[in-house]
């Protein structure tokens, strides 16, 4: 693989994300520890930073519902361990939020760049806010890019996680503005056959099912 573009990350939707194995606030992670699960692994700029800390509490308090989703979080930044737990210590004491899952220390950036977590032309040192969605199989599923001075929609996260696992499911796909247990799209017909057994009254290339609710 080219070395540039190695380090500045080439990850893309449909991909194998790649493997990493790093120090984070809960011990040693790697990517083989979300075998079979899903996951959201995302970056911030900075430890101590207004916009980060509202999203790590967001994130924290919204881990129930993505856990009903089977679905892990991992954060990630370029600060320290000793920063990242003295952080979390903080928030713990001003508003006791525990944060429950663990994020990386990225001392020397390589996870950032493999990811492509970085912009050059805005910080050649700090994480932009990435969200990566990494299905069972490891495989990158959505890819987010949020600039340093917007904060991430954490429900957006968590809509767009159910409308895969539901579009999986029903083997379908999802209307713009869908929201869970809203019909899904089913595909269109692939021979003349199918076509004629579609309802009339509907267009032949557009028709809805409602969706199996149950989602493993």
């Amino acid at each position: 693989m080219d070395y540039e573009i190695m380090m500045n990350g080439n990850v893309q939707i449909g991909e194998k994300a790649p493997k990493f194995e790093a120090d984070s606030t809960m011990g040693k992670v790697s990517l083989e520890d979300y075998a079979g699960k899903w996951l959201v692994f995302f970056s911030h700029p900075g430890d101590f930073t207004p916009v980060c800390t509202t999203e790590i509490i967001a994130f924290s308090k919204a881990s129930p519902h993505f856990g009903k989703l089977h679905t892990n979080l991992l954060g990630l930044s370029v600060d320290s361990n000793s920063s990242h737990l003295a952080w979390l210590y903080d928030i713990y004491c001003k508003t006791g939020v525990r944060v429950s899952f663990p994020i990386i220390s990225d001392r020397n950036g390589e996870i950032a760049r493999k990811y492509g977590m970085m912009a050059n032309s805005i910080s050649k040192t700090e994480t932009v806010r990435n969200v990566y969605i990494i299905d069972g199989e490891g495989v990158v599923r959505v890819i987010l890019i949020y600039p340093m001075n917007i904060g991430r929609c954490i429900p957006e996260i968590l809509r767009i996680l159910e409308a895969l696992q539901t579009a999986e499911k029903n083997g379908a796909s999802t209307p713009a503005n869908w929201v869970p247990e809203q019909p899904v799209i089913i595909p269109s017909p692939k021979i003349f056959s199918e076509l004629l057994e579609r309802p009339k009254e509907n267009s032949w290339y557009l028709q809805y099912q409602n969706p199996q609710k149950e989602i493993k």
